[in-house]
C-alpha cells in the first residue's frame, strides 16, 4: 500500500534570520559585519572567516596555513601566550582559529558586557602575531604527532587517495593540515611571510548575534577592526579546472596491522554556487543521509550487514567539492561493497527518486531549520553562510519555497550531471595489498 505524502512543515518565517532581524554594514576597510540581536540571552557570538586558506600555498609548504591559525593565539607583539590564554579565561570566554582550503575562519563567545575585549583579542591576534620560535615549535611538535596518527587511520588515508585521484595537480588534493614532511620544513619565517601576503580586512566577514544591540556591534567591531589596513594582499588565486574522471579509477594503500578497510568512492560534485545546489543536495540525502544513511546504508547495512558504517556526503563550497560516498567493511567485504555502491549510484542516476523520498527529504530540510538557528552560534553560522554564497539576507525567508520546488526531474539531472558509475574514483585503505 503506497505511503500518503507527507506534508511540508509551515514555518513562522519571521522568527528566522533576515533584513528585518538583521543589520548588514560594510565598513571602510572592506570588512563585512552582520549583526542580529538576541536579548534572551546574556551572551554573544562572534563568528566569520579571512581569506587566507590552504588554497594560497603550494604542495612543498602546505600545512603552512593551518600551522598560522593554529599560532594565531600562540602569542602578540602586545602579549605572550599566557596573557592571550589569561584574558580568555578570565572572562570565562573562548576564541578559536580554524584553517580551511580557501578561509581561515575564527569563532569566540563571552558574555555580552565582554564583546569589547572579545573583539579586541581578535583584533590584535588577527593583525599582529608575533609567531614565537618556541610556540611554533611545540605546534610543529604537536602537528607532526597528529599526522603521525592520522596516516594511519584507514578512514584518512582512503579521504588522502581519493583526493588526490579527484583532484590531480591541484590545491583540493592536498590536506589542508599538509604532509609530515612538509610541515617539518616550515619555520616562524614562514607563517610571518604567510600572514603578511595573505591575511587582511579584504574578503573578510564577521558575524555578532547575542545580547548586544546590532548598533552597538557595528560601533565595536568598527573600533577594533575598522582601521586594518593590508594593501600589499594580493588578489584572489584562480584555480585550475577540475575534470570528471575519464572512467573508473581505483586506488588502494595497504596498512599493516588493520582490521577494517575504509572505501571511499565518489566524483567532483557541484560548488555551493550552483544554481540548483538545492537539487543535489536533496538528492545526497535520499542517496546517503535520510533516516538509517538513505539507499546507501540501506543496501550496505540494513540489507546485507557489509558496513560498519556507510553514508553519502555532498561537500561543495566555492568551488567544486566531492560527492562522495564513504563505508567501513570487514576487509573481506570490500569488492562486494564497491559493487553495492556503483549499483545504488546506477539506479540513482537513471530514475527519478521516488514522490515519497523527495518530500520527506524536503520536510526534513524545511523542519531542521528552526532548530539550526536555536542557538546563536547557529544563527551566526548561517549568516556567514548567506554572506560567503551571495545567498541574499533573505534566504532564509525563501528557503522552505526554494526546498518545495524542487522536482524529482531536477534531483535525477544533478546526479547525472555529476555522478556515473562507469566513470567513478574509489580509494580503499586497509589490510589489503597495495595498488592504484
Amino acid at each position: 500500500m503506497a505511503r500518503a505524502a507527507l506534508p511540508l512543515p509551515r514555518l513562522e518565517v519571521r522568527f528566522l534570520p533576515g533584513p528585518h532581524n538583521v543589520l548588514r554594514r560594510q565598513l571602510g576597510n572592506g570588512i563585512i559585519l552582520l549583526a542580529r540581536e538576541n536579548f534572551a540571552t546574556p551572551s554573544v557570538v562572534i563568528q566569520g572567516f579571512v581569506a587566507a586558506g590552504s588554497i594560497h600555498t603550494s604542495r612543498e609548504q602546505s600545512g603552512l596555513a593551518d600551522l598560522t591559525a593554529q599560532a594565531l593565539m600562540r602569542g602578540t607583539v602586545k602579549r605572550t601566550f599566557r596573557q592571550v590564554f589569561e584574558t580568555i579565561e578570565s572572562l570565562g570566554a573562548n576564541l578559536g582559529f580554524t584553517a580551511n582550503e580557501h578561509t581561515t575562519t575564527f569563532q569566540g563567545k563571552s558574555l555580552a558586557e565582554d564583546l569589547d575585549t572579545l573583539l579586541g583579542l581578535l583584533a590584535e591576534t588577527l593583525q599582529s602575531p608575533s609567531f614565537p620560535a618556541n610556540e611554533v615549535t611545540r605546534l610543529k611538535a604537536e602537528a607532526l604527532t597528529e599526522l603521525s596518527i592520522r596516516d594511519q587511520e584507514t578512514g584518512a588515508v582512503a579521504g588522502m587517495a581519493f583526493d588526490d585521484l579527484v583532484y590531480p595537480n591541484h590545491p583540493y588534493g592536498v590536506p589542508v593540515d599538509g604532509y609530515r614532511e612538509t610541515v617539518e620544513a616550515l619555520r616562524p619565517k614562514d607563517l610571518r611571510a604567510f600572514h603578511r601576503q595573505f591575511y587582511g580586512p579584504r574578503g573578510m566577514v564577521i558575524a555578532v548575534v547575542g545580547g548586544v544591540s546590532a548598533q552597538a556591534a557595528v560601533e565595536k567591531v568598527e573600533a577594533t577592526l575598522g582601521g586594518w589596513k593590508a594593501p600589499r594582499r594580493p588578489a584572489e588565486v584562480s584555480l585550475p579546472p577540475v575534470r570528471r574522471p575519464s572512467g573508473f579509477l581505483r586506488r588502494d594503500v595497504a596498512l599493516a596491522g588493520k582490521s577494517q578497510s575504509d572505501i571511499v568512492a565518489g566524483a567532483p560534485g557541484p560548488s555551493r554556487l550552483e544554481p540548483d545546489y538545492l537539487a543535489a543536495a536533496l538528492g545526497n540525502n535520499v542517496l546517503g543521509r535520510f533516516g538509517l544513511m538513505g539507499r546507501i546504508g540501506a543496501a550496505l547495512r540494513t540489507a546485507t550487514g557489509l558496513a560498519y558504517y556507510a553514508h553519502s556526503a555532498l561537500l561543495g563550497g566555492p568551488g567544486p567539492g566531492p560527492w562522495q560516498i564513504t563505508a567501513g567493511v570487514n576487509p573481506a567485504n570490500v569488492e562486494r561493497a564497491i559493487e553495492l555502491i556503483r549499483k545504488e549510484i546506477a539506479r540513482f542516476t537513471t530514475r527519478r527518486v521516488s514522490p515519497a523520498e523527495l518530500v520527506e527529504n524536503q520536510a526534513q530540510f524545511i523542519g531542521r531549520l528552526p532548530l539550526q538557528m536555536e542557538s546563536n552560534e547557529g544563527v551566526a553560522a548561517s549568516l556567514i553562510h548567506t554572506e560567503r554564497y551571495q545567498l541574499g539576507l533573505d534566504y532564509y525567508l525563501r528557503f522552505p519555497d526554494l526546498i518545495a520546488s524542487v522536482t524529482r526531474d531536477q534531483v535525477l539531472d544533478m546526479s547525472r550531471r555529476y555522478l556515473d558509475p562507469k566513470r567513478l574514483v574509489v580509494a580503499v585503505a586497509g589490510p589489503g595489498s597495495a595498488g592504484g
